[in-house]
């Protein structure tokens, strides 16, 4: 196919979508809702808020209109090997309730969806058991696996931390079956109102800002600052998004969200480190959006930075939402880690980690061994 048959394609692509878009947005619940009344008057309070919108820290930029066309030459004319041609391992996890009020275990559900054990609590971050990251059910990135437990047959969770309101973070179809439930969720200013569109009760719903606190029978979850950017539809930065730190009497962990790199990760490792774990995202990278994703490289500087020990990859493996191949994250890390002084933990789906135990899965090895062919 000539390159510009395929520049053709990808143009109506991107219109169709656009338009398929704007017909969601005034139709589909799955966009949630915009913050109003109490809600909206806390948020103004935030030094975060400024015209409206939550900002960053430091400039950002999304993907600068001057790359738009390089961007779209890229989608078009790109050859990586973007979905696994191969069926992936998913592990089915023996019992996962808590085992003891010292202990640290990590479970990997897939992309950002990390079950945390520590210290007798138990977490989920960004809970994503939906077919697509998308607002539809019959278009958007489709899971390359399925999930290793159903929510229904996980134990009781003490939390349900979110990071941001992009689909691939806050899944409509999760929430509405975690609404069933009667678990606290803790997540960014502005997020409580999507999820009280979709049956979350407010008495359920606490929101943080950056450096707020809020107590989980006697762990500690802190929102701390991301480099990132919010919204569902048009509507861009109207909530807040967070990385959040987790610590307990015997160990702390930080989930690093959606984030691009930034200065203020040295003040978290600072104010709330060492971390015994980090969670940090790895895929779905490009240099045209490198402000707001981190990719392998930039990944291993933050985990420095927040002076974590064990590092767990995650936002990789499960949806196609970048140019490189599937397994780039995963096989450039294995090829980092000798040069770095840390420890690289990477299990397949459904996998517990134990930071004092960590091991990268041989499945991931045999991918560094072809890549290296």
């Amino acid at each position: 196919m000539s390159l510009r048959r395929r520049l053709f394609i990808a143009f109506g692509v991107i219109a169709m979508s656009t338009a398929a878009l704007g017909f969601v947005a005034l139709t589909a619940p799955s966009l949630g809702a915009a913050p109003a009344g109490d809600r909206l008057e806390r948020m103004a309070t935030s030094s975060r808020f400024e015209d409206g919108k939550f900002q960053n820290l430091v400039p950002t930029a999304t993907v600068k209109l001057s790359d738009t066309w390089a961007m779209i030459k890229a989608y078009a004319t790109n050859d990586a090997e973007v979905e696994p041609s191969v069926e992936l391992p998913v592990l089915t996890p023996d019992d996962l309730r808590p085992i003891g009020d010292d202990r640290l275990r990590i479970t990997w559900m897939g992309h950002s969806s990390m079950l945390i054990e520590i210290d007798g609590r138990l977490l989920l971050t960004d809970p994503v058991w939906g077919p697509r990251a998308s607002p539809f059910s019959f278009s958007g990135p489709a899971r390359f696996h399925p999930t290793p437990v159903a929510l229904k047959d996980l134990p009781p969770l003490d939390a349900v931390v979110i990071s941001h309101d992009h689909y691939d973070h806050l899944d409509y179809p999760s929430i509405l079956e975690l609404a069933d439930s009667d678990v606290p969720f803790i997540v960014p200013l502005g997020l409580g109102a999507h999820l009280e569109a979709w049956g979350i009760a407010a008495e359920r719903i606490t929101e943080l800002d950056w450096w707020e606190e809020a107590d989980v029978a006697g762990l500690r979850l802190v929102s701390t600052p991301a480099r990132h950017f919010s919204g569902r539809g048009f509507e861009r930065d109207r909530t807040l998004w967070s990385s959040w730190a987790f610590i307990g009497e015997h160990h702390r962990a930080w989930f690093s969200g959606d984030t691009g790199p930034a200065p203020f990760f040295d003040e978290i490792g600072e104010r709330l480190g060492p971390f015994d774990a980090t969670m940090i995202e790895v895929g779905a990278w490009n240099a045209l959006w490198g402000e707001i994703h981190l990719g392998p490289d930039a990944a291993i500087k933050v985990h420095e930075q927040v002076r974590g020990k064990t590092f767990i990859p995650v936002h990789w493996g499960t949806f196609n939402l970048a140019l490189h191949a599937w397994d780039e994250p995963i096989v450039r890390l294995q090829q980092l880690a000798d040069a770095h002084d840390f420890t690289l933990a990477a299990p397949v789906v459904g996998g517990t980690i134990d930071p004092d135990d960590a091991v990268v899965d041989d499945f991931w090895k045999g991918r560094l061994a072809l890549a290296q062919r």
